[in-house]
């Protein structure tokens, strides 16, 4: 069986996962995840996944500001889309490979193990065009923002998809969808 694709990621009310300038502070520094809920949504998706795919402005996020002194997926296979690949850093690869190729090229691998999509739209939008996402987990968060970078792009085609479930974890609505 063909491993799966997951775009597991947080969205405003109003469809973005960052400021204009690419700011995520109001994922951090917002009380929507505080309730009488612990929110496990992401412990249950890591537990199927392998690898991450995200682009460079995500990474320089996830390693600079998220999370400076402990880099959170350094149990995964790491591929980071940038056009200025560097050397690999243990299992984090730099890579300038198209993500539609790479995608295909990992789904064909031996493993029981899926793999997410990070971010950011740059990356989500050919792999939606490409009918390569099997599931859509998207938290939406009480936040509504007015502008900044949309979860999809201008250049995202058409595509109708299944809701699987709805789930309400404090302030998050989790929807998922599949293809």
């Amino acid at each position: 069986m063909a491993r799966k694709v997951i775009l597991f990621i947080a969205e405003t009310l109003d469809g973005y996962i960052a400021e204009a300038d690419g700011n995520i502070d109001f994922l951090i520094d917002s009380d929507f995840t505080s309730g009488e809920t612990t929110d496990r949504e992401y412990e249950k998706m890591v537990k199927h996944i392998d690898t991450v795919i995200m682009g460079r402005k995500t990474y320089d996020q996830v390693a600079n500001k998220l999370s400076p002194d402990n880099y959170p997926y350094d149990n995964y296979e790491n591929y980071v889309l940038t056009t200025h690949p560097t050397e690999s850093i243990g299992n984090i690869h730099f890579v300038r490979d198209d993500v539609v190729d790479l995608i295909k090229k990992l789904k064909t691998e031996s493993s029981k193990k899926d793999i997410w999509i990070i971010g950011g739209s740059s990356i989500i939008a050919p792999l939606v065009n490409a009918d390569l996402i099997d599931s859509y987990q998207i938290g939406i968060i009480p936040i509504v923002l007015g502008k900044g970078i949309p979860l999809f792009s201008e250049q995202t085609k058409f595509k109708e998809l299944n809701l699987e479930a709805v789930k309400k974890v404090n302030g998050i609505a989790y929807l998922t969808y599949s293809k």
